[in-house]
């Protein structure tokens, strides 16, 4: 039997106006992979369509102030357990666990990939941004409130600084948003902004 409970949502701030220190920051872009953001992608995840462009934004402010950019990806063996929740996606190696195009790495950008919803679990995340002297985080990605309240939630527990911009997430179900953002600031004190709201100090 299904049940349907209505919940409200409780107020959360949003901060219009983000300005950060470019080498204490790093921009992580979290799964915008060819099987979630692609149409014909094996977990496509329909919104994710429209954060490309203030993703790709941001993603350009940062290039241009020398602000370290991570790319999250997927990259899952063929047997991963997980796939009895989702289905098979971003299996290492395959098209679909690649970057889409339209935010592809630049050659000296970092790649970290990951077998968990965590990003930081079993990878080299956090040794790579402290050796950078990095303090805070601008996460992005999809998808809200699974890999990117993730990587939100560890980022906080090791110390960072949390910056979510709202309009470059996107989710499954529209309370998957509300859901996400709600946590993020308010267990983990993270700020909640748009992507024009932030910027790179010179």
């Amino acid at each position: 039997m299904e049940v349907t409970v209505e919940v409200t949502v409780p107020e959360f701030k949003i901060t219009p106006k983000i300005s950060l220190a470019p080498r204490k920051t790093a921009l992580i872009i979290g799964d915008m992979l060819v099987d979630f953001v692609s149409p014909r992608g094996k977990l496509f995840v329909k919104d994710s369509r429209q954060t490309i462009r203030p993703i790709r934004g941001l993603l350009s402010q940062a290039r241009k102030s020398g602000v370290m950019v991570v790319f999250i990806q997927d990259w899952h063996l063929p047997d991963d357990p997980e796939f009895s929740i989702w289905g098979a996606h971003a299996i290492q190696g395959s098209p679909g666990s690649q970057v889409i195009p339209e935010l592809a790495p630049l050659p000296r950008e970092n790649v970290v990939r990951k077998r968990t919803y965590d990003p930081f679990f079993g990878t080299d995340l956090d040794l790579l941004l402290r050796q950078k002297n990095i303090r805070t985080l601008v996460v992005t990605g999809t998808v809200a409130n699974i890999c990117v309240l993730h990587a939100a939630a560890s980022a906080s527990l090791r110390g960072y600084e949390v910056i979510i911009p709202m309009d470059t997430l996107s989710a499954l179900h529209p309370f998957d948003y509300q859901c996400a953002w709600r946590q993020i600031s308010f267990v983990y004190q993270g700020k909640i902004t748009q992507s024009s709201g932030i910027k790179f100090r010179k």
